[in-house]
């Protein structure tokens, strides 16, 4: 049975019944708790009560900063993620509001609201974390509420990028990196990803241990796709491991993926290049791959993608190349 005691702040409800948690709610109203309770009772009479107490006094803020704690140390993606959810949590217009106050509109207002903002793809990539926190606090953590996120409409990804870095380009970034850019490994990192093809977790997750320099190959052991590969070395990333340093924690290049996002940033708008990120250079290197002459099965086994319709976007060659080839 349900007991509702007068407080001087309002109306306490307390239920306690066998076979199910303790529960107690506090109310403005009599009137409101009395309806409270026995909807509750109800729901435990027909063997679908759920404890929604968690929810109730747990923000959306608070599930993400738990997630980032528990869930997101153990994806490939740690660093990426942790950015994310530091700028959501920020956003107040989302994070303040408890669990049992969420809904669609909500999330539909937020996600018109960021896609002024940044790209659709930057909004999906959010949602996604929004989404599965959301799930495991309700599969996990006793936080008993519907995922509102599941509801609202995604906007559309963003066009394939197929930029290609034009020569002097290439020469403007890394005089930049070479003269203006403090952290001594950024310049390495960009010359390195032109020469592999390689993604920026991929370069900077590589070991001593995983490079064979006699040989001329660096093995990848932990990739986007779950499955590792070998990358063959060219002459000059050869070189350029060759007069590297050794850190001290066995990584071929100790810097941080937000460290080289920023100094190649802001190398980029000191050289005023339009439009250039630092994923780019992974086109770039893969097309120079088909320009000299590898075939589509080649390539794919370096640059690790799993289907020719993800690699078909990588083939935009320049119009000497095709020049020299039809004659």
């Amino acid at each position: 049975m349900a007991t509702i005691t007068k407080r001087a702040t309002g109306y306490q409800v307390q239920i306690r019944r066998r076979g199910f948690p303790s529960v107690s709610k506090m109310f403005d109203t009599k009137r409101d708790a009395e309806a409270w309770s026995r909807m509750n009772e109800t729901q435990m009479d027909q063997g679908i009560y759920l404890d929604r107490s968690e929810a109730d006094k747990t923000t959306l803020g608070e599930i993400l900063l738990r997630y980032k704690r528990e869930v997101t140390p153990l994806k490939k993606s740690a660093e990426n993620e942790n950015i994310r959810i530091d700028r959501l949590v920020r956003d107040e217009s989302l994070c303040q509001y408890k669990a049992t106050a969420l809904t669609g509109k909500l999330f539909a207002e937020w996600r018109d609201k960021r896609s002024q903002q940044v790209t659709g793809s930057t909004v999906n990539r959010e949602i996604d974390i929004l989404s599965h926190a959301i799930n495991t606090a309700r599969k996990e953590w006793g936080i008993h509420i519907a995922n509102p996120v599941e509801m609202i409409r995604r906007p559309k990804h963003n066009k394939s990028r197929e930029r290609r870095l034009s020569e002097d380009e290439e020469s403007k970034i890394l005089f930049e990196l070479q003269t203006k850019t403090r952290n001594p490994w950024i310049k390495h990192v960009v010359v390195f990803a032109i020469e592999t093809g390689m993604r920026r977790g991929e370069i900077l997750s590589l070991t001593w241990s995983n490079v064979d320099l006699h040989r001329r190959v660096a093995r990848l052991i932990d990739t986007k796709n779950g499955e590792g590969r070998s990358v063959p070395l060219t002459l000059k990333a050869t070189a350029l491991l060759e007069g590297l340093p050794r850190s001290i924690d066995g990584r071929v290049f100790a810097t941080t993926a937000e460290a080289v996002k920023l100094a190649f940033a802001r190398a980029v708008e000191r050289s005023g290049i339009d439009d250039l990120h630092f994923h780019d250079l992974r086109h770039e290197g893969v097309s120079r791959l088909f320009e000299k002459g590898l075939n589509v099965m080649e390539v794919a086994s370096i640059s690790g993608h799993k289907t020719l319709q993800m690699l078909k976007r990588y083939t935009h060659l320049s119009a000497d190349v095709l020049l020299a080839k039809i004659g």
